[in-house]
């Protein structure tokens, strides 16, 4: 199976926004914990629901806290309680927001599924946790390790090395190609004499 590759181009990625599938529309929808709710649950984000209590973050509103009314889905909007605007033609309309722009303060547990992942969440930072604290405690046992292995290391190279006897050729042995090669010369010169002797 081929590995998917990041989408660089902006029309592919509004594409791939606007068909996304509800489970990964859900994910889209997390917002991030107040100081409060990540010490207690130990999760930075979390998808935003209808009756989380949430405080506006970005844009005009910016403060503003309220209960969420409403979750649409097909626009990646919420609606706060009390957070309205004026049409011009005089009528007051719930005024949108993207999830990202706020922060929730209070979180709605009445779904028991909702507690479960909090609650798993919260077991894997705490595997984090222990695993960032065991490498702080290391590094002084792993330092004097080192410093034996390079004690020993200059034990090893202080011991002399044996240097080698060179056994020199004689010199018979330089001068019995040169006879080979002359001997051979006369004799590749016959047979192609012979075969020419032959041919004719």
């Amino acid at each position: 199976m081929r590995t998917a590759r990041p989408v660089t181009k902006p029309a592919k990625q509004r594409k791939m926004l606007f068909q996304a599938p509800a489970h990964i529309r859900h994910k889209l929808f997390a917002a991030s914990l107040s100081a409060e709710l990540r010490a207690t649950h130990g999760a930075k984000t979390f998808p935003v629901r209808s009756g989380d209590t949430v405080r506006i973050m970005r844009g005009d509103h910016k403060g503003f806290e309220g209960k969420i009314t409403r979750v649409d889905t097909k626009k990646f909007r919420i609606y706060v309680e009390g957070l309205t605007r004026e049409k011009v033609d005089g009528t007051t309309v719930f005024a949108p927001i993207h999830p990202s722009k706020v922060v929730i303060t209070h979180l709605n547990l009445d779904d028991k599924w909702r507690k479960k992942v909090l609650e798993r969440k919260k077991k894997l930072h705490k595997k984090v946790e222990e695993a960032a604290e065991k490498p702080a405690r290391k590094p002084a046992e792993v330092v004097e390790i080192k410093e034996k292995v390079v004690e020993e290391k200059a034990v090893v190279e202080k011991k002399p090395r044996r240097k080698r006897k060179v056994t020199e050729k004689p010199v018979e042995e330089k001068t019995k190609p040169e006879e080979t090669l002359k001997a051979k010369k006369p004799r590749a010169k016959r047979k192609t004499a012979k075969k020419t002797e032959g041919g004719a």
